[in-house]
């Protein structure tokens, strides 16, 4: 896999980097379960702050795109599997607000019916 970044640009270097992956990902230049490249690594080779690269990783963590695992890296998350995870948190959330209105689970399933 070979990044390109423009350090000349105004688009700040952990963007960039994130936005190259985001495209490998699309673009199945990267499969789920496929290992990124160590952090320290990327940074080497793009000539970049380890920091940099570790806060483009951490993007795409927060978006659900990869897993860091400590000790043995970051690993493409399968995108069905990350969409679920999305779910379950906005379920989570509807669940917590519905407690707070004092809805029972079926009012609250009655709702969600009705949304759809």
């Amino acid at each position: 896999m070979h990044l390109e970044i423009d350090p000349s640009s105004p688009e700040p270097l952990f963007n960039q980097i994130a936005a190259a992956l985001r495209t490998a990902l699309r673009t199945n230049e990267l499969s789920p379960g496929e290992h990124l490249p160590p952090a320290k690594l990327l940074a080497s080779e793009l000539k970049v702050n380890l920091h940099t690269v570790l806060r483009a990783y951490a993007i795409l963590r927060d978006e659900g795109l990869i897993e860091v695992r400590r000790g043995r890296g970051s690993v493409v998350v399968d995108q069905n599997r990350a969409s679920f995870r999305r779910l379950d948190e906005a379920i989570h959330q509807v669940v917590a607000e519905a407690r707070q209105l004092g809805l029972s689970p079926d009012q609250t399933a009655d709702r969600i019916r009705h949304a759809f």
